[in-house]
């Protein structure tokens, strides 16, 4: 029996446990963060791993970890950087043809002349976005110049700071009226879906964002070919064998918004059949 390090214990870590036992892959958790760490003596808390799941999202915690446990990962550092780096993702993908929505980055400092003409080059509302957040963390749409100035200038502010490490932005085209899907591919290949969309009550009260951490509720679909297509041509391109891949669709429209390597897995019924097959092929793969 193999078995796998996981930095996690929320929702993936309680669900993925026994599918992956069933099939010989035994899930342990390893905490790697907000605890302290023995670097200079053994310890047997991070013995016996044969391979890692998902690299650590905080870097620094993560180094120690590769170094402790000293095992291959299902997606390992590089893909999580990968996938982190919003704008590097939407710039690999639009430089090869496939659909996002218009996106332009912000590397601080930037004076107020270049932000006024860049504003007058959108249709609003737009959206602006951190460049390496998760969960919708620090997004907003902003409808008019003095808004999108203000936000700007927060930002800036904040990315003045030398303990900062990205000091980038994104400012990005809304896109009205999307349905939006986070399709999973295991390996490159297309594994399931979801619809993510919030409830009446909180779409009437103006909430916009569609994260599952912020209330929307995550409903499995059948994606239909070219959705599922697209899905795989954004894993394929990326090299990253275990992403979420974030669609938005309209009547006449479909853009990969973003993409994770860190993405929740929701319940069974939701993937395609032979998700855990697949999944357990993938980290059996890495031994």
């Amino acid at each position: 029996m193999l078995t796998l390090a996981v930095a996690t214990r929320k929702e993936t870590f309680e669900r993925m446990a026994d599918p992956l036992a069933e099939r010989g892959i035994e899930v342990r958790h390893v905490a790697t963060e907000e605890r302290t760490v023995q670097l200079t003596e053994q310890d047997d808390e991070w013995a016996g791993f044969d391979v890692g799941f998902v690299h650590p999202s905080r870097l620094m915690e993560g180094g120690v970890a590769d170094a402790l446990l000293d095992v291959p990962w299902v997606n390992d550092r590089d893909a999580i950087l990968t996938s982190r780096n919003k704008a590097g993702v939407i710039a690999r993908l639009a430089r090869v043809g496939l659909p996002v929505p218009r996106t332009t980055l912000i590397s601080n400092p930037v004076d107020e002349a270049a932000l006024v003409e860049l504003f007058s080059r959108f249709d609003p509302p737009i959206v602006v976005k951190p460049n390496s957040t998760t969960r919708g963390t620090g997004v907003v749409k902003i409808t008019d110049r003095d808004s999108f100035l203000g936000v700007a200038d927060y930002l800036g502010l904040i990315h003045r700071n030398p303990a900062t490490g990205d000091r980038s932005f994104l400012v990005q085209e809304y896109i009205e009226d999307a349905t939006d899907y986070r399709a999973m591919c295991i390996d490159g290949r297309y594994a399931g879906a979801v619809e993510r969309r919030l409830p009446d009550a909180a779409r009437a009260a103006g909430d916009w964002k569609h994260n599952v951490h912020r209330g929307a509720e995550a409903t499995g679909v059948d994606l239909p070919d070219d959705l599922r297509d697209l899905a795989e041509r954004t894993a394929r391109l990326l090299d990253i064998p275990w992403l979420g891949v974030d669609l938005l669709v309209t009547d006449d429209r479909v853009v990969v918004s973003e993409t994770n390597a860190r993405p929740t897995i929701d319940d069974e019924t939701k993937y395609e059949p032979g998700f855990y097959d697949d999944l357990a092929a993938l980290i059996e793969a890495q031994v």
